[in-house]
């Protein structure tokens, strides 16, 4: 909220955009049937991932039809959204952490992605976008 505020004194419509969206998300899922007003914190991080990545998901499509004005809107909201995030891995660290997951699994062939994408979302949630977690898996699990 605080963050909302100070978005409005300086006029600034990207922070206000993408703020308004992480508000209306929360508030949809802290009044959403079963969740009784309370939110967990990994459930805020689910869903501001699940945010990024519809943004990320139009940005493609905006750039794809060479909209360049709407494309800048979404990079904007990412990087507002992005801000509420935990710090995300670097490739290499990923690297590591999808390698001892896959030695941890046993798995040794593309057909094993299934149990490995289980134990890396699961160890990863909200380090890593389950995108980027898959191509890893796919790219160590191919070798």
């Amino acid at each position: 909220m605080a963050e909302l505020k100070t978005a409005m004194l300086a006029k600034d419509e990207a922070a206000l955009r993408g703020l308004r969206a992480i508000k209306a998300a929360i508030i949809l899922a802290r009044t959403s049937e079963g969740a009784g007003g309370e939110l967990k914190e990994a459930d805020e991080t689910k869903l501001l991932q699940k945010l990024v990545k519809q943004r990320k998901d139009s940005l493609t499509i905006y750039q794809q039809q060479n909209r360049a004005d709407l494309a800048k809107k979404e990079e904007e909201e990412i990087a507002i959204i992005e801000k509420f995030l935990p710090q995300q891995m670097d490739e290499s660290a990923l690297k590591a952490a999808v390698s001892r997951i896959i030695a941890e699994t046993g798995a040794s062939s593309p057909a094993d992605i299934g149990k490995v994408m289980a134990a890396a979302t699961k160890q990863l949630a909200g380090q890593a976008d389950g995108k980027a977690i898959n191509a890893v898996a796919r790219e160590l699990l191919s070798r």
